[in-house]
Order: structure tokens, then sequence, then C-alpha cells
């Protein structure tokens, strides 16, 4: 019996909708308004730089894919993931039906009416048990803004549940809490022409050569001969070709960018006109940091008074200085603070709002943005307040629903949530396109505590990743190039996603996966304006309205894709006027005083220094521009496969090697206090003695890491902890 058959058991006028139109399901060849061999554009699916690709078309269907020239992210480059975006989508392993785990505790394929029907009856049993609250969901920046929309809205309007966060978590919390706190709005200022018109380019905690490497590309297009300053602990790719390295203790941030302030204070660098009129709590920030003399920050970052003297001239003497963090930032247990720094620096300097200043978060994952403002987790839709009756009101009057389906409260992050599954609070967890059992810290405690749960359901393209092959139940999920929809970059642009393959087997879009579920549910009409995935950006529009991040400018995907996607904001009657376009031109930001803030606190002790028995600092990050995250796509790829090692490596330093009697290439075991793993030995001076580097990619790094957080984001602190090291037993 045809899939389309079977659903159309399900009863319910919504599924029957959805069945008049059978390609939004992710069955049937590509959209007809696609040529049958031509070409067509769209954003890839990967990172946040959001790079523009021409697709190939062979009678209807993806064959191929090159850079898109014209578009002015990428401008006719792309990294290796890039060009190889398609053959993930064909492998042979790919999930193609519905999977029930057995009574003999194996994994079973099952019909879609069977597999939506045990969801809806597994997910109410908990809930009768123990509590509508018992039950919690997490989502990824790899969906599609609409799907995020839409998966968000109907678990906690539909389904009730209250717990929800993103994987964003993981990389992009500490930028957004930031940005939130100083400018009052999660609101990056830039635009990637701003890496072409500096004349000077800090990156903190980057290795964009690497994990941006179309960014890089940017940067050496800058005709301006840029000093390009990166202060990173490890002698990155970047490091090597910047014009100056910091190479500054392992998490020793605060302090450092601390004692530049004082510095650039001392030197009467500050655009006291800016300050004066933009923002608030200079002085209160001038005191705070007259205490971290040069001999301060010095000793805490290992830098000596005279780089630190020169790093400030620098950017005093600077007419166009940029500032830029990543994970390296973000991922720490104190990154808000951090990054905040970082602001400071170009507050009091007045390098925001001008072509080539900022201070600048470069996202992680494809749609980060977007689920940081419309996944319904961390805020209400649009960047509103749950606790907020107003706000609520609001939200129900765009979407049409009751306002009393709306939380009063923000429900827990993703850590509190995994909390709440040790505590037995929750009970239930329904999980999309994230990978939390590879990629979660502490990784053997996060596995341990999903098999104590009564009901894991995955959404996923693969049922063999660590956290599917825990779940109860697996529904097979379309990806990038098999449903329609769009991505936010980093430079808040928002790009289309166009769907060009077929979906193997049964797999549908998580879109219609949501229908299928919102109608099995009983609250199907809630949502029933929600047809097609642009159906759900014009409620993204309208929740959009008024805001910071307004986008209602927008007439339709058929503008984004004739524009090369639209940087947020465009109010309704706005002409474009250019491509690229930065915020706070005017010195005007989101807070009610239209003021910049100065957020700062004293650096806090490390969770877990070194000590005798786990005597290296291990330092972790992007191994290769050809790996992405848990490789759960990029290592279905033979040749992404080929541009990195075959094996998880750990780069050591030769004097500790020699120490401990450790040749390259030789099997070595790091352990702590939370697990081992046994990796290659690499013998670089690119890591600091006493300190270790291993990629975040292989299944073994998250057994090592530490369950820190930052207090203020609640992301996780991946980038430090203590381990010890030897040769592995033959």
């Amino acid at each position: 019996m045809r899939l389309v058959d079977l659903i159309r058991r399900r009863e319910g006028p919504l599924t029957r909708d959805l069945l008049r139109e059978p390609g939004a399901f992710g069955l049937g060849q590509v959209p007809t308004r696609l040529a049958p061999d031509a070409t067509t554009t769209m954003v890839c699916g990967f990172c946040s730089t959001g790079c523009g690709l021409t697709v190939h078309l062979r009678e209807g269907s993806a064959v191929n894919l090159s850079p898109d020239a014209s578009y002015p992210v990428n401008l006719g480059m792309a990294c290796p993931k890039g060009w190889e975006a398609l053959t993930p989508l064909s492998a042979a392993d790919r999930a193609k039906t519905p999977l029930v785990r057995g009574a003999r505790g194996e994994l079973q394929p099952v019909s879609w009416p069977v597999a939506i029907r045990e969801f809806c009856t597994r997910v109410r049993a908990v809930q009768q048990r123990h509590g509508a609250e018992s039950v919690a969901f997490l989502g990824s920046g790899q969906l599609p803004t609409e799907e995020l929309l839409f998966f968000g809205s109907l678990a906690k309007f539909g389904l009730g549940l209250v717990h929800g966060d993103g994987n964003t978590r993981q990389c992009m919390a500490t930028a957004a809490t930031a940005y939130k706190e100083s400018f009052g709005f999660d609101a990056p200022p830039y635009t990637y022409r701003d890496f072409e018109q500096s004349d000077v380019i800090v990156l903190v905690g980057s290795n964009l050569c690497i994990a941006h490497p179309i960014l890089w590309e940017r940067v050496c297009s800058n005709p301006h001969h840029p000093e390009i300053v990166v202060i990173d602990p490890r002698a990155t790719e970047t490091a090597q070709a910047a014009t100056r390295h910091y190479a500054i203790a392992p998490k020793s941030d605060l302090p450092f960018f601390y004692g530049l302030a004082h510095l650039l204070i001392e030197r009467g660098a500050v655009d006291r006109a800016f300050v004066d009129a933009h923002t608030s709590g200079f002085e209160a920030f001038a005191a705070f940091v007259a205490e971290f003399t040069p001999a301060r920050a010095s000793a805490a970052s290992g830098i000596s008074e005279r780089r630190l003297r020169e790093l400030a001239d620098l950017i005093a003497d600077g007419a166009r200085v940029s500032f830029w963090w990543t994970m390296g930032v973000n991922q720490s247990h104190e990154g808000v603070r951090v990054a905040q720094a970082i602001i400071a620096l170009a507050l009091l300097t007045g390098n925001i709002g001008r072509p080539g200043t900022g201070a600048n978060s470069i996202t992680g994952q494809c749609n980060a943005m977007g689920s940081r403002l419309f996944s319904n987790t961390t805020n209400l839709l649009g960047g509103r307040d749950f606790a907020s009756a107003t706000d609520r009101a609001d939200v129900a009057q765009i979407l049409g629903i009751p306002a009393e389906r709306i939380p009063d409260r923000t429900g827990w992050a993703y850590d509190q949530i995994v909390e709440g599954i040790r505590s037995g609070a929750i009970r239930g967890l329904w999980i999309a396109g994230t990978n939390g059992a590879h990629s979660w810290i502490d990784q053997s405690d996060f596995r341990a505590l999903l098999d104590r749960l009564d009901f894991v359901c995955v959404q996923d393209l693969y049922a063999d990743t660590e956290t599917a092959q825990r779940a109860h139940l697996v529904l097979p999920a379309a990806g990038w190039g098999e449903k329609d929809g769009t991505f936010i970059n980093s430079e808040r642009r928002i790009g289309l996603v166009k769907k060009v393959c077929r979906a193997p087997g049964q797999a549908l879009s998580d879109f219609a996966i949501f229908r299928l579920i919102a109608d099995a549910w009983g609250c199907g009409e809630l949502f029933a304006r929600w047809k097609t995935p642009e159906d759900v950006f014009d409620s993204v529009k309208e929740l959009s309205r008024g805001r910071f991040c307004e986008i209602t400018g927008i007439r339709d995907y058929r503008m984004l894709d004739e524009e090369g996607g639209v940087q947020w904001p465009l109010r309704e009657g706005e002409v474009l006027a250019a491509s690229e376009r930065r915020l706070f031109a005017g010195g005007v930001f989101a807070h009610a005083d239209a003021r910049a803030r100065f957020c700062f606190d004293p650096p806090r002790a490390l969770p877990e220094p070194p000590d005798a028995e786990f005597p290296f600092v291990l330092l972790t990050g992007r191994g290769s521009s050809a790996q992405w995250h848990t490789e759960t796509r990029t290592k279905r790829s033979p040749v992404l496969a080929k541009l990195h090692p075959a094996e998880p490596s750990i780069e050591i330093h030769p004097a500790d090697a020699a120490q401990l009697d450790i040749a390259s290439g030789d099997r070595v075991t790091v352990r702590s206090r939370r697990g081992e793993a046994v990796l290659r030995a690499r013998l670089t001076g690119a890591v600091q003695r006493g300190q270790l580097f291993t990629a975040m990619h292989h299944e073994g790094a998250n057994r090592l890491t530490l369950r820190a957080f930052d207090p203020h984001s609640r992301q996780p602190s991946y980038k430090h902890c203590a381990v010890s090291l030897a040769r592995a037993a033959d």
C-alpha cells in the first residue's frame, strides 16, 4: 500500500488538506516551478555563513552543486562542505521508514499511521502519569525557521509542553544573552563587508580559516592591508596567517580584555562623544577596570605588559576596528561577560555602527539565529517574553489561538532539562534534528540519563545516530534540499532553502510530521492556516512587526530569491537600498532609553583547574573545514572523509610528549574525571606546554568534557577541562 493511502486512514481535515499536495510531505519530484533541466539557487545547509549555491538539475532533481557567483555572501566561493552538500542526502543508510522499538529491544519498521499513533499514545501516557510538564522537546539550528516555529508552537500551544530548548544553546546562547543585555536585543550588528572595510580585525577564540573559510576569504579580499589580530591559546591556522597572535592562557579572557580597556582609558582613547550620547554605565565600568592594571592582566593571561600596550595602541590608532568572536568565547564558564568585555572595547572606542567596525559574533549553525528568534524556546516568538501578558496576547492575536494556551513562563534550558531527567521531573523527550548523545557535554552521563526516560522520540535523517539508537520511536525526516524554508545567517540575512531532491522512502519533512501530529493530537485547527512553509513565513513576518527584527518588508519567498537574501530589519514600505546593511548606524540601540550598556563582573574561578592527577588542560574546536559537528552528515561523504585524518588525534607539545615518552602517531589515552578516549598523538608547537587539543567532531571528545555552564546564558563550557595523558597500553 502506498504511503499516501496509509496516511489517508488518519482522520482529520488537516491531514486530508495536506494530502492534496503530497510534495509537502517530501513525496514525489521537486516542485513544478523548477524546470526539469535547469539551475536554481539556494543557501547552503551547513554553517551560519549562509553561502549561496547553484543547484544543477536533471529531470527535475538536483545532480550537482556549485557556488553562486552573484550571491552577496560568498561571491562565487564555497568550502568543501558546500560542494558536497548533496552527497549525504543519497547515503544508503538514510532513515526511510518510521521505527518503533519492539518488545525485544530492537527498532522495527512501522507505517506512518502506527508511528503517529505511537507518538500520541506514549506522550499522553507520560503526561497522565507525571504531569504535562514531564515531557520536553529539543530542536535544532539545522531546521528552517518555519519548521522551528511550527515545532515550538505545536509543542507549547498544542501539546502543552512547557520545557523546550534547542542545540543552539550549545553554540550561540552566550552571544544572544550578551547582545540582549548590552544592546537590548539579540542583534549582531555587522555585515560581512565589514571584513573588507576594517583596518584592524581582532579575532577572539575564532579559527576563521577552518570554521568559516569563506569569511576568511573575505578578510583576504580587504584592500586596506589590515592588521589581523588573533587572540587564542592555540596557534591555529588563522593565528599562523594573522599579523599578530596573542597566545593567552586558556580562559584568561576577562582579565585580558579588562586590562585592555584599562589601557585604552588610560591612553585617552575613549570616544567621549559617542559614549556620552549613546551608552550608559561607562563611569562604573571605568572604575571597575581601573583595578585591572597591565601587571594584573599580564600575570593572568601570560601576555607581557609590552605586548598588551602594543595591542591597546593598535586599537586606539585604528580608524575602523572590528572585533569578532566565535565558540572560543561562547563555550565558556563566563562567556557572556567575556563577550560583553569585547563589546565594551567597541563601545568605548566608538567602533560600532560604521563600516569596518562592530562587536560581532559569528554563529555556528546555519539557522541558529532563526532558532534564537522564532523557535519558541528561550523567548516567546520574535524576542518576546513569556512572562508578559501583553506579549502573550499579542502572539495569540497574530496566530489566532487562545492566549491561555501560551505558557506564562520560559521553560527550562537544555542543561535544566537534563537535570530534570536526573531528578525524575522529565520523563519523556521529543528530539528533532540533533544528536545530543554525541554532542552534549559529559556525554556518558547524558547517555545514561536518556536510557532512564519512559519515552524518547527522535526525528532525524538517519536512524543510526547515537541519540536515535536510544529512541523508542524514530521518525524519518527530510533534510536540507528536500524541503522549502528559510535560514537566517550570522549577518542576519534571511536566505531561501528549496526542495530540489526527493526524500528517500517514506521520509517526510519535519513540517509534514508536525502537521500529522497536530491533527492526530486533536489540536490541528490551531495551525490550520499553515498548509505550506510559506504560510508559516507569513506568520513570521507578522510576529516580527514592530520588533527590532522586523521583516514585514519582505514580500514573499520570490523576493528572497531575487534579492540574494535580505538582512533584517526590513520594514513594510522600506526600500531595500543595499544588499548588505549594518545596525546602529545612528547610535540608537534597542533598550528603552536607546542606549547600549556596559556590563561587567569580576572573573570567576575555573570550574576544574589542572592538578597533579590531571595536569593538562584540554582544548577542543573545529578540526577541519570538511568536518561538521557530530559528522552525522559529513562522514557520509567519501570526498569529505579524505580531507581530514581517518583517525581522531590529540595535539601535544613536543616537550610534553618527550617527557611522557610519546612519539608522533602513538596511541595515547586521554582521561578526565568523567571518562577516557584513545587517540593518535600529533606532536606540534601549535599548542602550548601543558595544553592539549582535540577536534570536537569525534565521539570520544565529549566523554572528557566537564559539566560547567555560564550562569547567564547556561551555555556549556566545552573548551576547558583537566585531563591526564599517557601512552595507551598495547
